[in-house]
């Protein structure tokens, strides 16, 4: 395995479907537009890894995503709870449907990235960028969007009970059928919003 490792890190093998690469160091690896459909990639290390455009609809519980590039990455139904996203870059990826609870994707720049019906439940989310955003259907229960810029982004029908928006724009976001039950909302901006004082 070492070997298919080492091969794997340069970008060699690109058709991982149903690979199970659980705990497997890949910090680094080059894997733009790979195949990792299916795979087992829990508690991976992929630090730092090029995987652009990459078929990521896979087990990634736990995994370490922070440095990497995911640009136009399709995660898609993936299992990313717990996952680290520190100083990944994500714009134009794909997490709808995606299982994001308890995941780190604060202070990201996640401009026009699609959400829709993804789980983020306690998910932190401050101070990422989610201007234009898909959460259409989306569970933001819990999570923390304190600080976060959600400027034209859509939230038709996402839940957002007991999340914490406080001081989050939400200049001209689509609103309807959101629920807010007990969300904090204290010095957000709502300009433009049906919610606007």
């Amino acid at each position: 395995m070492t070997n298919d490792l080492e091969a794997i890190r340069k970008g060699k093998i690109h058709l991982l479907a149903g690979t199970d690469l659980a705990g497997a160091d890949l910090a680094g690896a080059e894997l733009a537009d790979a195949d990792l459909s299916q795979a087992n990639l829990s508690g991976a290390n992929l630090a730092g890894a090029n995987l652009q455009r990459a078929v990521l609809r896979s087990n990634l519980r736990g995994a370490d995503l922070s440095g990497a590039d995911l640009r136009g990455a399709d995660f898609r139904n993936a299992d990313l709870r717990g996952a680290s996203f520190a100083n990944a870059l994500v714009r134009d990826a794909s997490f709808g449907g995606a299982f994001l609870t308890g995941a780190s994707i604060g202070n990201l720049d996640l401009t026009g990235v699609d959400l829709r019906g993804a789980d983020l439940r306690g998910a932190n989310l401050s101070h990422a960028i989610l201007q234009q955003a898909d959460l259409s259907n989306a569970n933001l229960s819990g999570a923390d969007l304190s600080g976060a810029d959600l400027e034209e982004a859509i939230l038709n029908g996402a839940v957002l009970r007991g999340a914490n928006l406080t001081e989050a724009n939400l200049l001209c976001a689509a609103i309807e059928q959101t629920v807010w039950d007990g969300a904090l909302l204290d010095r957000a901006c709502l300009q433009g919003t049906p919610l606007s004082p």
